[in-house]
């Protein structure tokens, strides 16, 4: 028992065989967290913490920790490090590749975590965690985390398009719903602020007992409309950069582009064309599984023993293109009624006596979004489906 135990000290736990030091960056305004695990060391990590922002210390701590392993193998070896996609965007992983480290962003929520009610978390133990999760994926293990695809900085800047525009469309939502709510307030009820004669029918409005809009109260609501109406330039130019987008695209004749590919089908816009090609449809899936999966359409079950059901898709994937299909599934229906993905839809929803349809429609936006890729990479006409005019 003396010399098992002694042989079980004497192993390590953890590989460090690769030839490599392993590098894990926890990052935040402040500082960032450097744990590192070096060949030669054993099991031991290392832990630094550097100012956050500074590249040029955190490129000296990576010299500093080469040199002590070369100082302890005799030999140089490379260094791979992994962050969690956040805040920083990708202006860091950009940086580490050009100076010749090799690096991984990981989808947080793929790596595996206690199930205890109650766990310890710091950034130093999400630190180890990260070194753990990149010493198994760089052993191959299947399915140990989820590494993100970097967009390149060019397909990083055409998405800011569309997701500009939503920001924008939901900051008109707040402003004219306050302005509706100041004049319901008021027994006011019936105004549109995107009228565009909204200013001459504001100075008609009486409130519910008969009287003038109140000095303040109207004061407030102009400034409200100014700021309405700078959103909707704001959006109007935005709009018009979508437009040459998808106009570059059509006009394209050396590459296809799915953008134009996708505006000649019937009942799909400018707007949801965009998002689709910026969002998913410009990126690269080995299959259909993986198209569903991005999307956050993938089905997730659960089968314990005897217990088998579904817990509907997984919401896992990028939320915009999971929206933006979910709207197109319903102007599926209107603008292809005559498509076979249609006619499924409605045999499915009949044959449930009429029931089930906002789960029916997720289904047939899985099968329409795959179709869609289909139709963009391998240019398979979907079975049934009417283009537009030329």
């Amino acid at each position: 028992m003396q010399a098992s135990h002694s042989h079980y000290d004497n192993t390590t736990a953890i590989r460090t065989d690769l030839g490599a030091i392993f590098v894990s960056l926890e990052l935040s305004r402040a500082t960032w967290l450097v744990t590192s695990l070096s060949p030669g060391g054993g099991e031991r990590m290392s832990k630094h913490t550097v100012q956050g922002g500074d590249v040029g210390e955190l490129l000296s701590r990576f010299a500093y920790l080469q040199e002590k392993v070369r100082c302890r193998i005799g030999r140089v070896v490379p260094i791979i490090t992994i962050q969690e996609a956040g805040l920083d965007g990708f202006w860091i992983h950009r940086v580490l590749q050009e100076h010749g480290v090799e690096s991984h962003i990981v989808d947080a929520a793929s790596i595996a975590a206690s199930r205890r009610g109650r766990r310890a978390k710091t950034d130093r133990i999400d630190g180890e965690t990260l070194v753990r999760a990149l010493l198994a994926f760089k052993r191959g293990e299947p399915r140990v985390c989820a590494m993100i695809r970097v967009p390149s900085p060019q397909e990083e800047d055409r998405r800011r398009i569309c997701r500009e525009r939503r920001v924008l469309i939901a900051e008109r939502v707040e402003h004219v719903n306050r302005i509706k709510g100041l004049l319901f307030a008021q027994g006011i009820g019936g105004y549109q602020p995107l009228r565009k004669d909204r200013r001459m029918r504001l100075d008609e409005l009486r409130t519910g007992d008969g009287r003038a809009l109140p000095l303040h109260l109207k004061a407030q609501i102009v400034r409200e409309l100014d700021r309405l109406e700078l959103l909707l330039d704001h959006i109007a130019v935005v709009e018009r950069e979508r437009d040459l987008l998808v106009n570059a695209a059509a006009e394209n004749t050396t590459i296809t582009r799915p953008a134009a590919m996708l505006c000649a089908i019937k009942g799909v816009g400018a707007e949801i064309a965009a998002v689709l090609w910026t969002e998913g449809l410009s990126r690269h899936f080995d299959n259909r599984r993986q198209v569903a999966a991005y999307a956050g359409l993938a089905p997730t079950p659960w089968q314990s023993g005897t217990i088998d059901r579904e817990q509907g898709v997984s919401k896992a994937g990028n939320p915009r293109l999971r929206t933006t299909m979910i709207q197109l599934a319903w102007l599926w229906l209107r603008n292809q009624p005559s498509s076979a993905l249609s006619e499924w839809f409605f045999h499915r929803v009949q044959s449930n006596g009429g029931r089930h349809k906002k789960s029916t429609i997720v289904a047939l936006a899985r099968k329409l979004l795959v179709a869609l890729w289909k139709y963009v990479k391998f240019g398979m006409v979907i079975d049934g489906a009417a283009m537009k005019a030329a």
